[in-house]
């Protein structure tokens, strides 16, 4: 069973076998690849783990079942799984986009499996909710959205793309994210694009007790400062860290920055770790 669900999500396992986890999930339309400026940098110290959601990627992709990925909860199963076939412990989950909130679902779900939570520009509702929050999207513009992807199943992939990395001064960004997009079979792609951009955990997040960094681009049109601000104050004992990052992909268009935050707070992490044990011996 272990062995299936690691080929149905083509989990890669490199690093160090005796460090701690780091399990990376991917965003909407993207797949494990787009970690690869980011990962590597930590196979030192830990075994780091990267995977495609089903319909993503390499994925298996006739394990497609629309009923269990008609919400949000079926990936962070899926995040769960790999963890359990793994026997990972202690896991630093670095989750990028909706997979953030894949992973406070994972985390609600089962927290002794995991460390540490890595939100990469998190967003629990792209729509706004006037006057009170501001998720950086109308209605009218999921909808056409959704339309575009109905109308033009590839078509929606050199709309969003650019929206998304951001970066107008390196389209080679865009470009390499649309080629991702376009690999995704589109009705599953439709899917979890009204599961994404509909959903509303703006709740799940007072029930997250997991360690949380939330990595903010200064300049995201898809997740605003705005959107990482509410996260922090609704996950008790966050940090927030705000990057000199334009876009939604920090972790592709500034990977060195992204590296530096997430060493910094797990350097933290270790050292209040370490401080706690002292106290107890001492």
């Amino acid at each position: 069973m272990g062995t299936d669900i690691l080929r149905r999500h083509a989990v890669q396992v490199e690093g160090n076998p005796a460090g701690r986890p780091m399990l990376f999930a991917h965003g909407f339309g993207c797949d494990q690849t787009l970690w690869r400026f980011v990962a590597p940098a930590f196979e030192a110290d830990h075994r780091v783990i990267t995977f495609d959601y089903v319909g993503a990627g390499a994925s298996d992709r006739s394990a497609y079942d629309p009923q269990r990925y008609a919400s949000l909860d079926g990936y962070a199963e899926d995040v769960r799984a790999i963890c359990a076939a793994l026997d990972l412990r202690d896991v630093v989950l670095v989750a990028h986009s909706v997979s953030a909130i894949i992973a406070v679902l994972a985390a609600i779900a089962e927290p002794d499996r995991f460390g540490a939570l890595i939100l990469v520009t998190p967003s629990p509702r792209y729509l706004d909710d006037l006057p009170e929050y501001r998720g950086g999207f109308a209605p009218a513009d999921i909808d056409g959205l959704l339309q575009m992807m109905d109308l033009n199943a590839m078509g929606w992939a050199s709309y969003l793309a650019p929206i998304v990395m951001g970066n107008a001064d390196r389209p080679a960004l865009a470009g390499d994210l649309e080629t991702t997009f376009c690999s995704i079979d589109p009705a599953m792609a439709r899917q979890f694009a009204e599961v994404t951009f509909r959903g509303d955990n703006r709740a799940d997040l007072d029930r997250v007790t997991t360690p949380s960094l939330i990595i903010q681009c200064a300049e995201d049109a898809i997740a605003p400062p705005s959107v990482g601000a509410f996260v922090h104050d609704h996950l008790r004992g966050s940090d927030l860290r705000v990057i000199a990052a334009t876009g939604h992909c920090p972790h592709v268009s500034h990977p060195a920055e992204t590296i530096e935050v997430i060493r910094s707070y797990l350097r933290s992490q270790q050292e209040q770790r370490t401080a706690k044990v002292d106290v107890r011996s001492a």
